[in-house]
């Protein structure tokens, strides 16, 4: 629909050793990941190349939106320094996701990408905006940079970006 727009394909799965190359040449990164140890990797290879990262997450009637970015404020691993357990993170199909919740999720993600893009406005930087579908409400929580934080903090010593192993609960 738009001339303007043009949209490069990378049909391969995001892993530690195609990760730096692949965001390389954007600006900003909008995680629309399923998985845990995506969310690691991206957060991991955007503290590394100093680029914000638009967060976006689901869960049955619930979603969240942040913007981590490594010069402003915190990153993913500040909020959650470990990835959970697998039996503490049922899949999609098994936990269930309100349909229409992806899409406004993700507008809000491209929002906070825009105001990135173009400077403007304030941003979701040390904020969590927390999404209630079934209460139809927004509440924002305060985030803070852990400095214990192993990515982003005083003592971090990230230097490089590595696979976290892919797990989530297997239904019973």
């Amino acid at each position: 629909l738009n001339p303007g727009v043009k949209v490069i394909e990378h049909p391969v799965r995001l892993v530690a050793e195609n990760v730096l190359e692949i965001l390389g040449e954007y600006d900003v990164v909008i995680d629309g990941a399923d998985n845990f140890a995506t969310r690691y990797l991206l957060n991991d290879a955007c503290v590394l190349g100093r680029k914000p990262l638009v967060h976006g997450s689901v869960f049955r009637f619930e979603g969240q939106v942040t913007v981590f970015d490594p010069d402003r404020g915190p990153c993913y691993r500040c909020l959650f320094p470990q990835p959970p357990p697998p039996e503490m993170a049922p899949s999609c199909a098994e936990a269930g996701v309100l349909g229409v919740l992806p899409g406004i999720v993700g507008c809000l993600q491209a929002m906070e990408a825009m105001k990135l893009v173009l400077g403007i406005g304030d941003t979701l930087v040390g904020r969590l905006l927390l999404i209630n579908a079934l209460e139809s409400s927004f509440h924002e929580v305060r985030l803070q940079r852990d400095p214990a934080c192993p990515a982003c903090g005083k003592d971090a010593a990230l230097e490089r970006v590595t696979d976290l192993p892919y797990a989530c609960a297997t239904p019973a």
